[in-house]
């Protein structure tokens, strides 16, 4: 017996089930891009500044425009830099490496109040703007609170308030702020 030669058996290999999986895969991923453009309400901030109730009044001076530099810090930090009421600044606002390096900035004040009611006061005030208490206490036993909140700038932020010292109807006290560059 002799077998005739035959071509061989032609399989075609069709790019279309491929294609098919590719296509499929663009047009949900378009699908769910308009769905999220049409359900997306953004993000709002408040513009409203809150009221803390039963604390010190916050001073109407801005006694810490000294520590704004432009577009540092950002501007969801601003609005915390407050003092309370009846607050005298003692110094200028110092900016420790003047623009180099992480932003930094510190001023001395007295209140006439005890330690416990100006902690208290930021206490509330900056928990009430979204800050998150950290730490209290200083490596030297001062009184002391530091707060942090990330920055629309990308950096978490840091406000640290400490009683350098204080009688029975005043404190000397530090308001610092600075950009964190790294973790707490």
């Amino acid at each position: 017996m002799t077998d005739r030669p035959r071509p061989p058996l032609t399989t075609t290999t069709s790019i279309w089930p491929a294609a098919a999986v590719l296509i499929l895969g663009v047009v949900m991923l378009g699908i769910f891009l308009l769905i999220n453009e049409v359900s997306n309400q953004g993000v709002t901030t408040p513009t409203t500044i809150p009221v803390v109730v039963g604390g010190l009044a916050t001073d109407a001076a801005h006694l810490l425009s000294g520590c704004e530099q432009p577009g540092t810090p950002p501007s969801n930090i601003i609005p915390s830099l407050v003092v309370p009421a009846g607050t005298t600044a003692t110094a200028a606002p110092v900016l420790p490496n003047d623009g180099a390096g992480d932003f930094d900035c510190y001023r001395t004040f007295v209140t006439n109040v005890k330690p416990s009611a100006l902690l208290g006061y930021y206490s509330g005030h900056l928990k009430a703007r979204g800050w998150s208490l950290f730490s209290t206490g200083s490596s030297n036993g001062a009184p002391q609170e530091l707060f942090q909140k990330a920055g629309n700038d990308t950096f978490y932020w840091v406000i640290g308030i400490t009683v350098n010292s204080s009688s029975a109807h005043s404190s000397h006290w530090t308001f610092r702020v600075y950009q964190n560059s790294e973790t707490i």
